[in-house]
């Protein structure tokens, strides 16, 4: 098998591994509320301060919040009967698309001398 063929075998068992995540940070309204996570001023926010800055309803909050959860990208954590939502610190997924994005861009490099068409050329 030529180094072409093992590169891009490679990419799309990293891109199996990251596939939830993607399909989690793909969607706008969950874009805003990780944007929300990122421009509080604390660790972690309630579903009605979400609801207040991304103007959604708490049931839609709440569905878009599982879904986050449950790809890695956020956590929660409770004080007393409250539940904080917060950017997940686990490195694990992270990790995983930095590789992703890493082989990526290695096999670019590579491109052209595979045969590989490149939209700069004239």
């Amino acid at each position: 098998m030529d180094d072409c063929k093992k590169q891009r075998l490679s990419l799309s068992s990293k891109f199996k591994n990251c596939k939830n995540a993607f399909v989690a940070l793909g969607d706008e309204t969950r874009q805003n509320i990780i944007i929300a996570l990122l421009e509080s001023d604390k660790i972690g926010m309630r579903v009605g301060e979400i609801t207040n800055k991304t103007y959604l309803s708490r049931p839609a909050v709440s569905h878009h919040l599982k879904i986050l959860k449950e790809a890695n990208i956020i956590s929660m954590y409770k004080k007393g009967t409250m539940n904080f939502y917060y950017i997940n610190a686990n490195k694990t997924i992270w990790k995983e698309i930095k590789n992703l994005t890493d082989n990526v861009y290695d096999m670019i490099q590579n491109a052209s001398s595979w045969g590989y068409p490149n939209e700069n050329q004239e």
